[in-house]
Formats: structure tokens, sequence, C-alpha cells
């Protein structure tokens, strides 16, 4: 199952988009896609409605396609968590997972336009796969109840400020956190449509030209693995997001490092979780 969100920015209505290639209306089960409405079992609600013909089909022309999950309260980052962008970076292959937290005021749809930073010189692009809870985690005691509590996968664009990031502190929150620098979607893609999240392509392509193709396959530390070791050292709510890390092609490890440039687009895509497109645009 598919979960969306469509409308303007703040004013988002809660969808469903099934098999047969229709959207549903939420609004009668929800107002919103949030922690609160994972917690309490509504994809399932969701899934039995659509199945009783219970839910109206929804007109979407011309709507914005906003994140699919509201209000997140937590955005958990996992940085080198691929060998191949460890390496390309000049990075140790790290021995536990590197942890960092993101402003969840980044969050934004997956079309909508992406705040270059005033005064920034290297803002940059990561493809990565999102994982998004559904039932509060607390010293979970391994990978498979780890992967019992995520509610579904998302595509993510972990945007990143390179001079922030790495010159102006020795935390990465700096270049991390700007407005607009997590684009999340078009989806909540629920587990049941995902045979196995660690063999997932990602890519992303700047202006066309292709950047990153890598495969959860080559995670350091897996899925289930990660939402259990978190859960270790802070709790877990529902509607957290967790963005997994990124395989090789970011514009740090390129030759020429080319970041991006007021009027660059980007595109980006997971198998089975659709496809997100920015436009970059001076803040």
């Amino acid at each position: 199952m598919k979960l969306l969100r469509l409308g303007a920015s703040g004013a988002e209505r809660p969808a469903l988009l099934a098999q047969d290639g229709r959207t549903y209306d939420l609004a009668s089960l929800t107002d919103d896609i949030d922690g609160a409405f994972l917690a309490s079992g509504g994809p399932d609600r969701a899934r039995a409605a659509l199945e009783e013909g219970r839910l109206p089909v929804l007109d979407t022309a011309g709507l914005r396609v906003g994140a699919p999950v509201a209000r997140p309260g937590k955005v958990v980052c996992v940085g080198l968590n691929y060998r191949d962008h460890a390496e390309e970076t000049g990075a140790a292959v790290p021995p536990r997972p590197v942890v960092f937290l993101k402003d969840p005021g980044t969050v934004v749809g997956p079309f909508d336009d992406v705040l270059i930073p005033r005064g920034s010189a290297r803002t940059d692009w990561e493809v990565e796969l999102a994982v998004v809870i559904g039932a509060r985690a607390r010293y979970l005691e391994g990978p498979g109840e780890g992967l019992r509590h995520i509610a579904g996968y998302a595509v993510s664009n972990d945007v990143s400020e390179r001079e922030f990031q790495l010159d102006f502190s020795s935390q990465w929150d700096l270049g991390k956190s700007c407005e607009t620098f997590n684009p999340l979607g078009p989806w909540l893609v629920t587990p049941d449509e995902i045979a196995d999240p660690q063999h997932l392509g990602l890519r992303l392509a700047v202006n066309g030209v292709p950047r990153q193709n890598g495969d959860t396959h080559d995670m350091i530390f897996g899925i289930g693995y990660l939402v259990a070791y978190l859960s270790t050292y802070m709790v877990l709510e529902p509607g957290d997001v967790i963005n997994t890390g990124t395989p090789a092609g970011v514009a740090l490890g390129l030759p020429g490092n080319p970041y991006l440039r007021p009027g660059d687009t980007v595109e980006l895509s997971i198998d089975g979780l659709g496809l997100q497109r920015q436009t970059f645009s001076q803040a």
C-alpha cells in the first residue's frame, strides 16, 4: 500500500494510491498521515476500508504532493553507511553507525523547490532510503524486532552543505539542517509491498547526468540493525524518520566537485518507492 499526502503545504489531504492506479481519499479515516495514525493501526484500517469499497476516489489533478508523513518528531541520519561513499570522501569505514540528527523542519515534498542557503558554495545531494517508524521502539533486541517496528519506506534526499557540515563545526548539524534540506516521498510504501528492503536500487541524476547508482544491499549496517541500534540510545516514536545513508556519487567525491547551483534540477528514485524531482534556487 502506498500512502501519500496531497495539497498545499500545511493543508495536505491524506490519501492512498491503490494497485488499480487510482488514488483514494482517507479523510474519513484520519485528519493526516502522522505518528498517531501509524501507531493506531491506521494503515490496516485504510487497507480494510479500501477492500470494503468505503473510500471515495480522489481527483488528484493539480494537487501538490507533500511529504508522505506529517510532522516527524525526529529525523535521524546514518552517515557513511556505504563503503563506496566512505571511500570517495576519504573517510574510514566506520566500525559503528555514524549517527546525527537533522532538523525535522527540513522535510518538504518530493517535488518542492530546494533552497541553496545564503553563503553556500558546496550544496550537495544524497539519495537515501528513508525508514518511517510505526511503533514506539525502545531497547529493541535485534534486527528482526527492528524491522517489525517499521511503518514503511520512502525516497529521501539528504541535501547537505559541505562547507557548513565539515568546516564550520565539529558536528554535522549546520550543513544538514538548512531550510528545505530533506525532500521526502512521494509515497510511504508499507513493508508488505517491499519484498526485500536490502535489495533496492537507488539512483540520482543532476541536470540529466547520472551521478549515483547504488543498491541497499551494499549498506554496511542493515535496516533492521539500525532501528534496533538506535533504539538503544534514543526512543524512536511513530512517525520518526531514519535516513539510512547514501551510496557513492555525491559532489564531494566527484572530480571537480560539481556542487549544486541555482537552476539545477535533481531527479532521484528507489525501486518500488517512486521518483522525486527538485529544482534548486537561491534562498
